[in-house]
């Protein structure tokens, strides 16, 4: 498998992404001792996935985003809580964009926030998640209370207490996410 910053698999179709090219992916970059390099020996900044709906994607998805966050300068826990967020991110995707459908595109997008930068912050991470499903605003309908005896419901809440910053942007044909996650100065 080819890996760079802007895809997953330049062979692999853009939205017929196996969850074990995704797992593939998640598990060489665990083992990876450092960073990627670019052709000019900086760090990579950006890791783009390009998957399907598919539930089985979720998980190798997750770690994905969570290693590219240590080795960003999270820690463990903020990589961890961006890593709920994504997942409960694309579950909600997939339930309420496709309606259950499980081989619709998602576009993952991770990015650095240098120091200084967006917010006037140590860094952090910008994760930005793209569907192209039924376009509604998740953060316009009515909030409930979670229940635990009711399956669901959680995704807003993890989204509204573990990220520092979580927009949804309408597009055209569908939504996208982004979620920010500032480092601990």
């Amino acid at each position: 498998m080819r890996r760079s910053g802007s895809s997953l698999n330049a062979q692999t179709p853009a939205w017929n992404v196996a969850a074990s090219d995704v797992t593939s992916m998640a598990k060489d970059l665990k083992s990876s001792s450092s960073l990627p390099v670019a052709a000019r020996g900086a760090p990579v900044r950006r890791l783009r996935l390009h998957v399907t709906s598919d539930p089985a994607n979720l998980a190798p998805v997750r770690r994905a985003c969570e290693k590219y966050c240590v080795d960003h300068g999270l820690s463990a826990a903020a990589a961890n809580d961006v890593g709920l967020c994504v997942n409960e991110a694309m579950a909600n995707v997939t339930r309420h964009a496709y309606g259950g459908a499980i081989d619709r595109p998602i576009e993952i997008v991770c990015e650095l926030l240098p120091p200084g930068g967006e917010g006037g912050s140590g860094g952090g991470v910008r994760v930005s998640i793209r569907d192209w499903g039924n376009g509604v605003n998740p953060a316009t309908l009515p909030g409930r209370e979670p229940n635990p005896e009711t399956p669901g419901g959680l995704g807003l809440v993890c989204l509204r207490r573990l990220m520092d910053e979580a927009n949804y942007l309408p597009q055209a044909d569908g939504m996208m996410l982004v979620m920010v996650k500032r480092k601990v100065v």
